[in-house]
């Protein structure tokens, strides 16, 4: 085997990390291993070595590694980013503060803002103005960013981001900026601009997505630096690319200048597989539900595409780019896959509060200690034993025996802290355990569909994830959906998708011009100084323009609005773009206006340079043993034994449910009054029927 080559996607997540390998010749091979999370690219090193070892190959074969990392979120979220400082005109220190005038809970008088990612007294000014068409009103004091640098220098900064007001029209005043504190500070202190990051009108949302990226900037960068060393260490020197959060991937070096675009790496990773590899994307309408052992995700695609968005907050207590929910986190604006996030996965752990309430999550056990019946020294009960107690998952071992499982303690410990305590059967206690957690995990379906005008009934919902197959029947049943697609892999569907997207990255380039004032020669002008900016940085990374793509869009809005809108833009023809413009306003607010001025924001240009992807043939699974096991589907009665079986005892032919699939990656449930059958890709096709 050693004169194979190999690519390798590797999807991090809270309790697993997710390994697989493409073989040259089209051979995809999965694994999954424990996540390490005080090192995380120390599982991902002895991972490598392993399959360096079990392949008898040399390092060397090893030609390419396409990861995604929740590094870059976690660090939002635990609030344990760089110490950061912020350069800003003079007047607009408080800019973080003030936010805007949104709060994702009503009549709550006690609310309480999250509270700014750099500190006030780490919020510096300099004299300095622009005008909104980049002409220079006060010229940059030279002086008040030497002073603003010895301040950081004192207060130990670690990170510095710079948003100048309409930087975004000029970027001279930051750049000269950026230099003198660099010049101040060493190359050891991390600094970006907004006029690179994000240049884009709005200093509110500006200076967020900088100071976000600041804030995580030094985090991965040193998780960049320690990946590279310890695959060094083992002899891979292959190139290493990263998944961002808009479906592309991108250079390593390029992700740690872009920290923000990588917030929701691993979850894009998982909508684009779908898009790519499930049958079922000529289907009008998809939901990807993706559950593993932190969170549930969910994202619409749409006839193959997924529905992307540039607004984003993280930090929430669910995360959506959702324009009914803002105010609970940070914003960033950059391009993200239109993901749905909420804290629902298998290592949710179970608890009663005063009033007796039972809550599942969106506290989590994580890789470690993880669930009770992991035996890692999980001490309260989770989704994973609830599941385990109903019959749903196997209670030896998973990951195809390699991961033993202690059964009883896990069903002690839902017995002891919440059936007990409430006087219910433990049957009774599991299975309303799981009824509330799919009841949560509803909402992130309804957030990428119901709550964007979309009938989840008429979609087919794609599940996937460790956990996803476990309960997908039931989520789908609580939406009314009436068919799920279960895919090959689906235990590692992320890290398979980062083996599938193609090298992408926008560009933005705002217009300086008046309504009316922009003619096709001047958009032709625009979108052509847009491509040069693209080629040549994308040049600068090494990649292969040949085979490049190019595709244009516009932000417009109505004169007066305050937001646009952006419709593709297939032809650079200023009457067809407000044509679309017009019929994408009336499909999105219910209206159109023919007597208003139509003003351009910004240009955009998408480049994607698509990776030629191998013919897909996956090794046979290791034989598993597997036997008939009591399940539990009702919410009460006695457990029956039902037969627990592998993907390849399902054909083309529809078998009736009650059964259990059970593969090396994930546990697929086919309840009462379901069927499943393989389509000719070998995905699992789950029909359930009308209620």
């Amino acid at each position: 085997m050693a004169q194979h080559s190999y690519r390798i996607g590797i999807d991090i997540g809270g309790t697993f990390t997710d390994v697989v390998v493409a073989r040259d010749d089209g051979l995809i091979e999965t694994r999954k291993v424990p996540s390490t999370p005080d090192d995380y690219s120390r599982g991902i090193a002895q991972a490598l070595k392993a399959l360096v070892e079990d392949y008898q190959t040399t390092p060397d074969r090893i030609t390419g590694i396409v990861h995604a990392t929740t590094v870059a979120t976690n660090a939002i979220l635990e609030y344990k980013g760089a110490r950061t400082g912020l350069l800003t005109t003079a007047g607009f220190r408080d800019v973080l503060e003030m936010r805007r005038l949104r709060i994702p809970v009503l009549y709550d008088l006690q609310y309480d803002k999250p509270k700014p990612l750099a500190a006030r007294r780490l919020r510096l000014e300099v004299n300095e103005r622009l005008g909104p068409d980049g002409a220079v009103r006060v010229p940059l004091a030279r002086e008040d960013v030497v002073a603003a640098a010895r301040r950081f220098r004192e207060e130990g900064v670690e990170a510095v981001a710079i948003s100048f007001l309409h930087a975004y029209a000029n970027p001279q005043h930051e750049i000269e900026a950026e230099d003198i504190l660099r010049a101040e500070l060493g190359e050891g202190v991390y600094i970006c601009r907004g006029s690179e990051i994000l240049p884009e009108i709005r200093e509110y949302e500006r200076t967020s997505t900088v100071v976000v990226n600041a804030y995580i900037g030094p985090v991965v960068r040193n998780y960049a630096s320690a990946l590279t060393a310890r695959l060094a260490s083992i002899g891979v020197t292959c190139q290493v690319e990263m998944m961002h959060s808009g479906g592309g991937i991108m250079r390593l070096g390029s992700a740690v200048k872009r920290a923000a675009s990588l917030v929701e790496s691993g979850p894009a990773a998982g909508v684009i597989a779908c898009a790519r590899l499930v049958s079922g994307g000529d289907e009008p309408s998809i939901i990807s539900f993706d559950m593993g052992g932190t969170t549930a995700k969910a994202a619409l695609i749409e006839h193959g595409e997924p529905a992307r968005t540039t607004e984003y907050e993280v930090g929430a207590g669910i995360n959506l780019s959702s324009k009914l929910v803002k105010g609970g986190g940070y914003p960033i604006k950059m391009p993200f896959i239109d993901v749905s996030e909420i804290g629902a996965g298998g290592g949710s752990i179970v608890a009663i509060d005063k009033m007796n309430q039972v809550s599942v999550g969106p506290q989590s056990a994580g890789a470690y200690p993880g669930p009770v019946c992991y035996g890692l020294g999980g001490q309260q009960a989770t989704l994973t034993d609830a599941f385990l107690t109903l019959g749903y998952i196997n209670d030896i071992a998973l990951a195809g025996g390699s991961f033993p499982l202690k059964a009883d303690a896990g069903r002690a410990a839902l017995n002891d802290q919440v059936a007990r305590p409430l006087g219910l059967d433990l049957q009774q206690t599991a299975r309303g355990v799981l009824t509330l957690a799919v009841t949560t995990m509803t909402r992130a379906v309804k957030a990428v569909s119901t709550y964007r005008g979309r009938d989840p009934r008429q979609a087919t919902l794609v599940a996937f994830g460790g956990n996803g197959p476990v309960v997908a029947a039931e989520v789908a049943n609580a939406l009314g959906i009436r068919r799920v697609i279960v895919p090959r892999a689906a235990g590692v569907f992320s890290a398979l998708g980062l083996l599938r997207s193609d090298v992408e990255q926008e560009f933005v380039r705002p217009s300086r011009r008046r309504a009316g004032e922009l003619d096709n020669a001047g958009l032709e002008q625009l979108f052509a100084e847009l491509g040069a900016d693209a080629r040549r940085i994308l040049a600068l990374e090494g990649y292969d323009l040949a085979q490049a793509e190019f595709r244009y869009a516009a932000d417009l809005r109505y004169v007066g609005q305050a937001y646009e809108l952006t419709v593709p833009a297939r032809r650079l023809d200023i009457a067809e773009l407000n044509e679309l413009f017009h019929r994408e306003h009336e499909r999105t607010y219910g209206h159109r206006s023919q007597k208003d001025a139509v003003h351009l924001v910004n240009a955009r240009l998408t480049a994607r340079l698509p990776l030629v992807a191998p013919r897909q043939q996956f090794a046979a699974e290791a034989p598993m043993r597997r036997a008939d096991r009591a399940v539990s589907f009702g919410a009460s009665g006695p457990a029956a034994s039902i037969a627990v079986i592998g993907r390849a005892d399902l054909d083309a032919t529809a078998r009736r449910g009650p059964f259990v699939i059970e593969e090396y990656d994930c546990t697929c449930v086919v309840g009462p009054g379901q069927s499943a059958r393989l389509d000719e890709a070998g995905n699992i096709d789950i029909a359930l029927e009308a209620a």
